[in-house]
């Protein structure tokens, strides 16, 4: 059943864990979503970027509803863009919008957010959106304290705005890290105790399994996750193709052809088969199993 965001995460906050927020971008990963949380039992959030077609990844979201029942599960709109993708996505039958307003002034971020939240909650949906600002992996020590969120600022912006959740930076960064992830505790629990709305934490991949599990025992409701997925199927995809990547980088010897036994439906099941082992690894880390 495809519910709200807010439902699934006012439960964990309530109850004290956390959500997995896996990203999506094809069948074979929508379809693993449902079936980690079927055999877990565990609530999820699905998340898809505007990068990728949100119309379809809605349809197949439908079409596997259907097909676990059981399952409850947020369709969410990862890192809204213009005004333009969010309204689709409003239309296509997400259940919940991340509006990404990070990078502007504080004004400027409540002002546009206000406007998203008052179409999305005519429309029975969930609004996420962000303060402070989450960076990526390869500039972390560059741009992770400039980025982190201000609680003297995070108050105001719940109230004006009417959000959700809201997603803050407290040492995270996407991607692949480049230097080793600090996380502020100290502020997290703060603004955990400061704001009643559910808090999420983005740039989950790479953070380190000891991290994210204090977060969501700090006040993290919902975890998303993009690389650790991608790179377990990755994994998975080397070990069914049976290829020494190592020397195959080093002298090219194997080839465009070089394993004419791998063929394409193998490959996507293979792939979809260690994201969902992953993705199953951190609903039982952020303590989600058993609580749908």
């Amino acid at each position: 059943m495809i519910v709200t965001m807010d439902q699934i995460l006012k439960k964990a906050k309530q109850d004290g864990y956390g959500v997995a927020a896996p990203n999506v971008w094809d069948r074979f990963t929508v379809k693993s979503v449902f079936e980690a949380a079927r055999e877990l039992k565990a609530p999820v959030v699905i998340d898809c970027a505007g990068i990728h077609d949100i119309e379809e990844t809605a349809d197949l979201v439908k079409f596997y509803e259907k097909k676990f029942p059981e399952v409850t599960a947020a369709l969410n709109l990862d890192h809204g863009g213009d005004f333009e993708e969010i309204v689709a996505a409003v239309r296509f039958g997400f259940s919940s919008v991340m509006v990404d307003r990070s990078t502007l002034s504080l004004e400027e971020n409540i002002k546009e957010v206000k406007e998203i939240v008052k179409i999305a909650h005519a429309s029975g949906i969930s609004v996420e959106a962000e303060l402070g600002h989450v960076g990526q992996g390869f500039e972390y020590e560059q741009t992770r304290d400039s980025g982190l969120t201000r609680k003297e600022e995070a108050k105001r912006f719940v109230e004006e705005t009417e959000v959700d959740c809201l997603a803050v930076s407290v040492g995270t960064s996407h991607g692949t890290y480049k230097g080793t992830p600090k996380l502020e505790f100290g502020l997290l629990g703060e603004l955990h105790t400061l704001l009643e709305i559910p808090l999420v934490l983005h740039g989950g991949s790479g953070t380190g399994d000891e991290n994210l599990k204090k977060a969501v025992q700090t006040g993290i409701q919902k975890v998303n996750l993009c690389t650790d997925l991608s790179n377990a199927g990755l994994t998975k995809l080397k070990s069914y193709l049976g290829i020494d990547y190592e020397s195959m980088e080093k002298n090219g010897s194997l080839g465009e052809f070089g394993n004419p036994a791998a063929n394409m439906w193998d490959v996507s099941k293979t792939m979809a088969g260690g994201y969902k082992e992953e993705l199953k690894r951190y609903m039982i880390l952020f303590g989600s199993d058993g609580r749908a």
